[in-house]
């Protein structure tokens, strides 16, 4: 067993889950000073319920164990591993402990739920969001990463190949769907979810351009920053292996967010007249969530052609809400909804060796188009499902006038800022 690479794989495990709380300062930052509370404890509610069912449960539905070469069929379950009980050992030969792995994995999930929560900032009531996230991640988070993530170790210690978005598409098309990251898994299910979300609690009182605006900037580039600092785990940590294929997924993820910030803030500036620092903490954003699938398929200099088009695309498309009519709070769907898209779709054109300038094939944008715009209906639908039945069941929207006064102290009894003590 590898020492070098289990204690990586640790290390990189870590960094994502720092991605969460830095989530929660980037959405935080972004909501009014009276809905703070709320907006971070949702992405930190994501976190103990996803680490929870994650060890139950959700571990045997994304990698049930397989024969090597072999595709998983989709929605299975390996009972036999639930609760962890057959990761708890290594296999003889294993790269690395099965629970690195689990853990790795186990940070994804959690920050895939919180990043949906954006779209329904400052009307959402916490419990019903529990409620929400604990089923559409069973339904749809764990099964999704079943198709997309079909690295994982089999019975017998080796890899284990099985996911169908990747094995299965190349099966048929001589090329399997790149995703290293989870450009599909993560980014088009968390952004489709969020825009069935928004859709089912409807707009905010007041709804409008320019009508809610960030409480707290500094807030939202702290968040940034962590985020960017936690992305070298996401990207690199997927390789399981401190490589050269990890040492390109880290070049390309600095290289792809900082063209994208650069490219938001030039659109900013030729729109708006001045370039923001939400602008410049949500173009390395878009970057990061672009490059996500594409980090260790792509040279460099088009890592950075890929973050120029993110930027840009991503900061044009953020306006879709007002002209559309859906309120998506903090722009889930323009970041990592289109994000991912692009991201996804530019590979099958890019991506090395396999892309459409290299081989002269369209077959690696066929599959890349039917992974990303598979699990983009799936999540939708399925999450669009889920958020009605809640809505009409237990409620999912606070009432109005909670909302106008900002819904921290209503639905945490607490503030987040506390200016006096009156209380004697």
């Amino acid at each position: 067993m590898d020492q070098g690479n289990t204690a990586f794989i640790l290390i990189a495990a870590a960094l994502v889950l720092l991605m969460t709380p830095g989530l929660a300062f980037f959405y935080g930052g972004l909501v009014k000073a009276k809905s703070v509370i709320s907006m971070m404890m949702m992405s930190f509610g994501a976190m103990g319920l996803m680490g929870v069912l994650w060890v139950l449960y959700g571990y045997s539905i994304a990698f049930p164990a397989t024969d090597e070469g072999a595709t998983q069929v989709p929605w299975t379950i390996d009972f036999a591993n639930l609760g962890l009980t057959g990761a708890l050992e290594a296999p003889e030969g294993a790269a690395y402990p099965p629970l690195a792995f689990v853990a790795f994995q186990a940070t994804f999930a959690i920050i895939t739920v919180a990043l949906v929560s954006g779209a329904i900032a400052d009307r959402a009531k916490f419990g019903a969001w529990m409620v929400f996230a604990a089923i559409w991640a069973t339904v749809v988070y764990f099964p999704v990463a079943s198709w997309v993530f079909n690295f994982g170790l089999a019975e017998d210690g080796s890899f284990a190949y099985g996911g169908w978005i990747t094995h299965g598409l190349q099966d048929v098309f001589g090329v399997g769907a790149i995703d290293f990251a989870g450009g599909t898994a993560v980014h088009i299910n968390a952004g489709a979810a969020a825009l069935a979300l928004a859709l089912v609690l409807g707009k905010r009182v007041g709804f409008q351009k320019g009508a809610h605006v960030p409480h707290n900037p500094p807030f939202v580039l702290l968040g940034a920053g962590l985020l960017w600092f936690g992305w070298f785990g996401f990207n690199a940590g997927s390789e399981l292996a401190a490589d050269n294929t990890a040492a390109l997924a880290f070049v390309n993820t600095i290289a792809a967010p900082a063209a994208a910030l650069l490219a938001w803030l030039i659109v900013e500036k030729i729109k708006d007249g001045k370039p923001t620092s939400v602008g410049a903490a949500s173009g390395a954003v878009a970057g990061l969530v672009a490059i996500t699938p594409a980090c260790a398929s792509l040279d460099p200099i088009w890592a950075i052609v890929l973050g120029l088009i993110a930027g840009a695309v991503c900061a044009l498309s953020i306006e879709l809400k007002f002209k559309l009519g859906f309120d998506d709070s903090l722009d889930v769907v323009g970041i990592h909804l289109v994000g991912g898209l692009i991201g996804t779709l530019y590979l099958g054109i890019f991506a090395r060796g396999t892309g459409l300038i290299e081989s002269g094939s369209i077959n690696q944008l066929l599959v890349q188009a039917i992974a990303a715009f598979t699990v983009l209906v799936y999540s939708f639908v399925l999450a669009f499902v889920i958020g009605f039945a809640v809505e009409k069941t237990i409620g999912f929207r606070v009432k109005n006038e909670d909302e106008i006064a900002g819904i921290d102290t209503v639905v945490h009894g607490e503030e987040g800022y506390v200016l006096s003590d009156t209380r004697g």
